[in-house]
């Protein structure tokens, strides 16, 4: 089995708010990520594609094809957006970083499937600082 990864970037502003919950317990539960005015990360976005390389091109999945569809379908989409007012598919959604790998990831799966001969997603993973980085599988 190889792996093969792919790596994208983009900036994005989000907060992390209950509606059920009072000003008071999400300013306890998410601190400064709960500041009605926002706030914003540089994140880095890197996608990894398993498989057996196809027989006829030597790839698990063509890489500038992998590029585009990650630009095309989540960084177009996201890059300098507000995740909570912006973004379709985080509508109505927390703006965590484990619920929007979970979304991107819904996007991804179904197209990498019908560009790739042999490769599968196996997994995202979403950098939101240097120190904070979130891991998804799929499961």
């Amino acid at each position: 089995m190889v792996y093969i990864s792919r790596k994208e970037h983009f900036n994005a502003a989000h907060k992390l708010y209950n509606p059920n919950w009072s000003k008071e317990k999400n300013e306890e539960v998410f601190g400064p990520c709960s500041n009605a005015n926002w706030h914003g990360h540089n994140f880095e976005l890197t996608v990894t594609v398993k498989g057996k390389p196809d027989p006829d091109t030597g790839f698990v999945i063509d890489l500038k094809e992998l590029g585009r569809l990650i630009n095309t379908e989540v960084v177009d989409k996201v890059d300098h957006k507000n995740l909570n007012l912006d973004v379709d598919f985080m509508k109505g959604k927390m703006a965590s970083c484990e619920v929007f790998v979970m979304e991107i990831w819904k996007i991804l799966e179904p197209k990498i499937r019908e560009i790739s001969k042999t490769g599968i997603l196996h997994c995202l993973r979403l950098v939101e600082t240097p120190k904070n980085f979130v891991e998804y599988y799929g499961e």
